[in-house]
């Protein structure tokens, strides 16, 4: 790149639970809340960005182009134009990129970029069988003709689709996203206890670090009419094993280890950054929480999505000579515990290496910096906010922490993998 990108500030919103506290707040609602927000903590005026990027998968059809509904509910001039990207799990990171793509061919210099997704307002859908009927009826041209029509209706045509599965229902490989994790399982022999033993921690450090006000700096609460949300809500909080281990087999109910306690939990959020360049920063007066140093994007077989991040990293560590051990947070998204093992155990993997890379392992992750603050499976998994939320929390991380380099990396539905390597 040909300068240092600057994060000068990201704010997200709590990860509220699907059907929860933020059920009635729709998607483009919710990130003009946390946008507008961000702007104005900065001292910005709308009209200094070049442009709006905003990452979302499910989106809906009342606000086509979330990310033009969504800046001028928060306040952006219309003169200001934005877009939508789409990168499934990644579209948060995708958001960032696509803004640093435009900086790197002087497209502008300061942008506001995030990822957003209400995925319980993800809808039910008509069959085909209703919907080709439903067509037919409104372009019949006589009551005899729509009389037919309706004689033909079944109650069968009435079952709805629901939308959030075939979303989450992989069309490449065929298989719902709880398969691919069960496929790794089953490949690095990841047992039941230990996914359990996993999510666990993911909770337990997640509670700490809310009790703590850790996440704090980086939330801004939401209230809604019917009520209000200061913390990710998912958490359970006195989590333990017994209680995991008594939860059974959601995708594979006869042999299968993934359930909804070591998976990563279905929720809504917001989460927007604000992304320049450091000569940019220093114009405007503006100290940023870090910068982006590079990032890759790598593809894989759909059947294995989950071992994106070791793909992505590998590409992004072989670009900038980075060894992992110059890494001093790891932000990894929490798809499955499942996911996240078999992450870990090919990272340090001689063979796996040698046959997917033909090169040496990549190393060996210390757990100590892994998800510090929990992950998915605790906090919630908004998918087209997640990228977004990694990539702040990582940078929140080092400051914290004073420590200097970040990765923060996750898997993507059809078979893909991105990876980030940060520095405050």
């Amino acid at each position: 790149m040909k300068e240092r990108i600057a994060i000068i500030d990201g704010l997200r919103s709590p990860i509220a639970k699907a059907s929860g506290k933020l059920n009635n707040v729709s998607a483009d609602e919710l990130s003009s809340i946390i946008t507008k927000e961000l702007v104005l903590r900065n001292g910005l005026e709308y009209e200094q960005f070049d442009e709006v990027i905003i990452g979302n998968v499910a989106q809906p059809a009342n606000a086509a182009n979330i990310a033009r509904v969504m800046a001028i509910r928060a306040g952006f001039p219309q003169s200001t134009p934005a877009y939508t990207v789409h990168r499934n799990c990644a579209s948060g990171m995708q958001s960032i990129s696509s803004a640093i793509e435009k900086i790197n061919s002087n497209q502008g210099d300061l942008y506001l970029v995030g990822g957003v997704e209400s995925m319980s307002n993800i809808p039910l859908l008509h069959s085909d069988k209703f919907k080709n009927l439903m067509t037919k009826l409104t372009y019949s041209r006589n009551i005899s003709d729509k009389l037919h029509l309706l004689s033909s209706l079944r109650p069968s045509f009435l079952k709805p689709v629901i939308g959030l599965i075939s979303g989450l229902t992989d069309p490449i490989s065929g298989k719902i996203m709880g398969i691919t994790a069960e496929n790794l399982a089953n490949e690095f022999k990841i047992s039941r206890e230990a996914q359990d033993k996993y999510a666990l921690n993911s909770h337990l450090k997640a509670e700490i670090a809310i009790k703590g006000k850790v996440l704090s700096d980086e939330i801004h609460p939401i209230m809604t009419k019917d009520a209000g949300i200061v913390d990710d809500d998912g958490v359970r909080y006195g989590q333990n094993i017994q209680a995991l281990s008594k939860l059974r087999p959601i995708f594979d109910r006869l042999s299968g280890t993934v359930t909804a306690g070591n998976s990563s939990q279905v929720s809504d959020g917001a989460c927007s950054l604000i992304v320049t360049t450091e000569s940019k920063a220093k114009e405007l007066n503006l100290e940023p929480i870090g910068y982006v140093s590079d990032y890759a994007y790598a593809g894989l077989d759909a059947h294995r999505m989950g071992l994106g991040p070791v793909y992505a990293t590998k590409k992004l560590f072989d670009k900038t000579k980075t060894k992992l051990n110059d890494i001093d947070v790891i932000e990894l998204n929490e798809a499955f515990s499942a996911q996240v093992i078999a992450n870990l155990e090919a990272f340090k993997s001689n063979d796996f290496c040698q046959k997917t890379f033909g090169s040496n392992a990549i190393g060996e992750i210390d757990e100590s910096i892994l998800n510090i603050n929990g992950g998915a499976i605790a906090l919630g998994h908004p998918v087209g906010m997640s990228g977004a939320r990694i990539v702040l929390t990582a940078l929140k991380e080092l400051k914290r922490r004073n420590a200097k380099k970040a990765l923060a990396t996750l898997c993507v539905g059809g078979g893909q993998g991105a990876a980030f390597l940060l520095e405050v």
